[in-house]
């Protein structure tokens, strides 16, 4: 689901950290993104309100509200909206995260954690490191540590010739070509390509494309969009396989899921 937009009108990023935890906090604009870059730390970043996407050389991130991403260090990244963001971030150094490390993540946000980041996002950059806000940090990392992954990646591959098809279907979720027509349109073999698939993504063609539906569904439904238009635009057969999928894959029907946002 690639985009482009002009660079959104954010904070400067420091240019190094003065205490264990930086916070950040600031609205995005609907439609802009911030560039490719990455950090000497890692940032966990959360959207209290809209779906915020977040791109990295490997995966695409779609984070819809109550969930955050767990971006390590050195990892390149862009953020993207196509609506507005309330976006609040946090930046740990290795102090605070005691040599604690994992792959980049989606995240399930908890109620306690959603309200810990709003507060910590609040302090002022140079707060004391003895005192009730150091503790309250604290209590948040420990906090973010225990927070379980949830189903919003999608592994994108490095074979350039993958790469057209999936960069081709994160345009157009709803193309329906089969892995046959695929491969004569990136000159390779249909054998190739799935095994190519399934050694870079750890996912079939199918499975890939069925997960990124899935994911292009949730903006569409927090826009307001149908579920029968969703089904529709993203290529299902018949909305009851649509529905049926989205429950499976995601605990709830795309109708509860969208009443939830309310």
């Amino acid at each position: 689901m690639p985009h482009t937009g002009q660079p959104a009108p954010v904070p400067p990023v420091p240019g190094q950290l003065t205490r264990s935890v930086h916070g950040r906090m600031f609205d995005i604009p609907a439609g802009y993104r911030v560039d490719m870059h990455c950090h000497d730390w890692v940032q966990f970043t959360y959207a209290s309100a809209g779906i915020m996407q977040v791109l990295t050389e490997r995966h695409s991130y779609l984070l819809p509200p109550q969930c955050a991403v767990w971006i390590p260090p050195g990892v390149r990244h862009t953020v993207y909206s196509e609506r507005a963001l309330a976006f609040r971030s946090l930046y740990l150094g290795d102090g605070i995260l005691k040599g604690y490390a994992r792959d980049c993540a989606v995240l399930q946000v908890t109620p306690l954690v959603r309200e810990l980041i709003d507060k910590a996002s609040r302090f002022a950059n140079d707060y004391p490191e003895q005192g009730p806000q150091a503790r309250l940090l604290q209590v948040l990392v420990d906090e973010v540590r225990e927070l379980p992954e949830a189903p919003f990646s999608l592994p994108l591959p490095s074979d350039p010739r993958l790469r057209r098809i999936t960069d081709a279907l994160q345009a157009e979720p709803g193309d329906n070509r089969g892995i046959e027509e695929w491969s004569q349109q990136v000159g390779a073999s249909r054998r190739t390509l799935v095994r190519l698939f399934q050694a870079q993504t750890q996912l079939s063609f199918q499975a890939w494309r069925q997960r990124l539906r899935l994911l292009a569904a949730l903006p569409m439904l927090a826009q307001g969009t149908s579920v029968t238009a969703v089904a529709n635009e993203l290529g299902y057969d018949s909305v009851s396989a649509f529905i049926a999928l989205f429950q499976r894959h995601y605990g709830e029907t795309p109708g509860a899921y969208a009443l939830g946002l309310g």
